[in-house]
């Protein structure tokens, strides 16, 4: 079982909201000595913290989401400065998604869309139509997140706890080739919490509780953190935070089985800072997650996986940046994901394809190793007038892959083996006045192999962009354009190539291995704008607009494809044993393998903007993609990794000296071509946030108001539609403390 006993899942919403009760009545307790602790404090300290505040709230409100700098920028720059399609989400945007898992933190970023069908706590993110091993790079704090799971739906999977969190970065397209390896689709930088983000300046020590019950599904969740200050240059953090959840019930008033879990997360960072011009990072961020998998309305599987990444982070840099701002990542990222069954499960033999019954307590194993290392420097210069940044590295990934168990089922597909990505790269951007100019080159090399196949490849990848600011004029000096042509490299990985045996459940048929599969090319035009403009209507107000449309050919694109056999010709191409076939009413004569297309046409349209005044603010967000495959005889095929087109609305109003802020969303999902269980949708979302003191908060949101019954069309490659969740009330406290 699951971290806590499964029963716990039946407790009723009574029982929830006394958890979240119990919490609120901690922080009653502990607000006295807090305020005992504030009015003991020096006048001069009180004095400093009221210059500080006053002088907070000077700076005008051009620091916009756009304004903040990408964790995942080489050369430091902010998304409306990047030449790219950059998006930033930040720790205020986070507290008020309240989001329960990961798909949660990305509501509205335009081009990204997330795929968890009922097991919620692993997702999947698809950018730009693209998506699993290793077209996007999902990184947690420079660790590369590379478990997979052979299955219907979702294959490369990630879980962090939202509550650890405190930014996200996402870079869209193979300009993000400088990040790693394979990530023709983009680049998801998750940033974890530090210290010297929770403690304030004059404080040693800090600690806050927060306590949290959701309606749909009857979930609680409870979060610790504390950090404390050793000296000026040392500090530590640690969090700890549990939930668990019932199933959930869909738009329908419908229970979607399997939907429920309880996870334990933790996260562990400390960072010394040696001189001053060097810092490192060194944490840790784990989980320990339990679910039951559902098959025809009955718990068929108990799931537990328990996810273990270790980071370190070293950062040099000369005096003033110039010649050396040097970064050293290493990482180590272990995910064990175990399957044991509840029920006799009826199942055909992987290698005789024979009907087979698998006992109760049969296993399934899982294990991923990710080890990494990541170096680059960045020198700053001049020649003839001309700023250069010029950034060189190399990174090199190493999957290892084990999978087993007694039930030589659903581990069999998931092949067994050892993965080594590794390059190099050189990039410089100049600017000269109005002109700006990014020129860059990647080396690629990949081998993979198990105990009878090994593939290997590189290939060189180039990328140029070239941006202008044409106007001096006050309204119009914040208008850039750019236009880009880059290149992304994606070497297959060892489930495409590798996977073999026979379906196993339903219809048996066989997977056949693909050892000489191409690596996918991805192959990007896009043309861009960044506006940005403060004092628009009123002093200290500021409007950022980045808007991109893309062309994205994917050459050599990797799909699985079935086939079938032909009596005639035994040797064909999908070999079927016939005498088999006769005497099995489930086997079928067709066969599945993972095979290359001439190519995967993609192409969108995106957008992002934000105005910002002190009394509150508004977002705009939008996205369209559409997409298609192409194969070597021209025949095209709809490509069912196309997410909704979205648009994204959202307002904000402050009160109350900005201690209460009130809002909502809409956004409308509009159903991509092709796509079975899809259809037009629209989703409000409601939310309110209320700084009662200076260390009591409660958080209030409401999602899907309407109760509109609806599917992820990422979804449409599962066997069953998964119905995403009905009308969710969540109501959370949160406690600070320090000293």
């Amino acid at each position: 079982m699951g971290l806590v006993n499964w029963e716990w899942r039946g407790r009723s919403a009574a029982s929830g909201m006394a958890a979240l009760l119990a919490s609120v009545a901690v922080i009653a307790l502990s607000a006295p000595a807090a305020r005992a602790q504030q009015a003991t404090q020096p006048a001069g300290d009180q004095t400093d913290q009221s210059k500080k505040a006053d002088q907070e709230k000077a700076v005008p409100a051009g620091a916009t989401l756009l304004d903040k700098i990408l964790v995942l920028s080489r050369t430091g720059e902010t998304a409306i400065e990047s030449l790219a399609s950059a998006s930033h989400i930040d720790q205020e945007q986070l507290d008020r998604r309240m989001a329960t898992t990961p798909n949660e933190m990305l509501l509205g970023v335009p081009g990204v869309a997330a795929q968890a069908d009922a097991r919620r706590v692993s997702t999947s993110i698809n950018i730009r139509g693209l998506q699993d091993f290793g077209r996007v790079a999902v990184i947690v704090d420079g660790a590369r997140q590379d478990f997979q799971r052979s299955d219907h739906g979702t294959q490369s999977t990630f879980y962090i706890d939202p509550e650890l969190v405190k930014s996200v970065d996402v870079i869209r397209g193979p300009v993000a080739n400088t990040y790693g390896s394979g990530a023709i689709g983009g680049v998801v930088f998750f940033d974890t919490k530090d210290a010297s983000d929770f403690l304030k300046p004059e404080e040693t020590w800090a600690g806050s509780v927060t306590g949290r019950y959701e309606s749909n599904g009857k979930g609680w969740s409870t979060s610790a953190t504390g950090a404390y200050r050793l000296n000026e240059n040392w500090d530590v953090l640690g969090n700890i935070v549990y939930r668990n959840y019932d199933d959930y019930k869909d738009g329908g008033g419908d229970t979607v089985k399997g939907t429920g879990f309880d996870v334990l997360s933790g996260l562990l960072k400390t960072t010394i800072r040696p001189t001053d011009n060097s810092e490192l990072k060194l944490g840790w961020v784990g989980s320990s997650d339990g679910w039951n998998e559902i098959s025809g309305g009955v718990p068929i599987n108990d799931a537990d996986l328990k996810s273990n990444t270790f980071t370190a982070r070293y950062n040099i840099t000369d005096e003033d940046k110039s010649w050396l701002d040097l970064h050293i990542n290493t990482s180590y990222n272990k995910t064990d994901l175990g399957l044991t069954s509840l029920v006799p499960l009826s199942r055909f033999d992987p290698i005789t394809g024979d009907s087979i019954i698998l006992p109760v307590g049969s296993t399934s194993t899982f294990d991923v190793g990710t080890a990494a290392i990541d170096i680059w420097n960045t020198s700053r210069f001049e020649t003839g007038g001309v700023a250069h940044e010029l950034t060189y590295g190399g990174d090199w990934v190493n999957d290892d892959v084990k999978t087993g168990g007694t039930a030589g089922g659903d581990s069999f597909y998931t092949p067994s083996g050892k993965r080594n990505v590794s390059g190099a790269y050189v990039q410089d951007k100049l600017t000269w006045e109005w002109l700006e100019v990014i020129a860059g080159l990647r080396y690629d090399n990949y081998s993979l192999k198990d105990g009878t196949h090994e593939t290997s490849g590189d290939r060189l990848s180039p990328r140029i962009t070239v941006g202008v600011t044409p106007f001096d004029t006050p309204s119009l000096s914040g208008l850039q354009f750019y236009g880009t042509y880059a290149e992304g490299y994606r070497s297959p990985s060892l489930t495409e190539t590798l996977i073999s045996g026979n379906h196993p459940a339903g219809v048996t048929f066989p997977f056949l291995p693909n050892p000489n599969l191409k690596p996918e090319t991805g192959k990007t035009v896009e043309f861009g704008v960044n506006y940005k403009q403060n004092d628009i209507l009123e002093p200290g107000d500021a409007l950022r607009i980045k808007a991109a449309y893309f062309n994205n050919n994917v050459d050599d694109y990797i799909e699985g494809t079935s086939f079938g056999a032909s009596f005639t010709n035994p040797a064909s191409a999908c070999p079927v044993d016939w005498d088999q076939l006769m005497n099995n009413p489930g086997y079928i004569p067709i066969c599945y393998q993972y095979q290359n297309f001439a190519k995967a046409k993609i192409n969108g349209f995106e957008l992002e903007g934000v105005y910002d005044a002190g009394w509150g603010y508004a977002g705009l967000s939008a996205s369209i993609t559409n997409g298609h495959t192409i194969s070597y005889t021209g025949v095209r095929a709809d490509l069912a990794t196309i997410p909704s087109s979205q648009v994204t609305a959202q307002l904000g109003l402050r009160f109350l000296e900005d201690k209460l802020t009130v809002g909502g969303e809409v956004q409308y999902n509009g159903k991509p071509k092709g796509n079975a269980v899809a259809t037009d949708y629209t989703l409000v979302n409601a939310f309110a946030s209320y700084q009662a003191t200076d260390d009591l908060k409660v958080d209030f949101r409401a999602d899907n108001l309407f109760d509109v019954k609806y599917a992820n069309p990422l979804n449409g490659s599962t066997t069953v539609a998964v119905y995403e969740p009905g009308i969710t009330l969540k109501l959370a406290a949160t406690m600070r403390f320090g000293g």
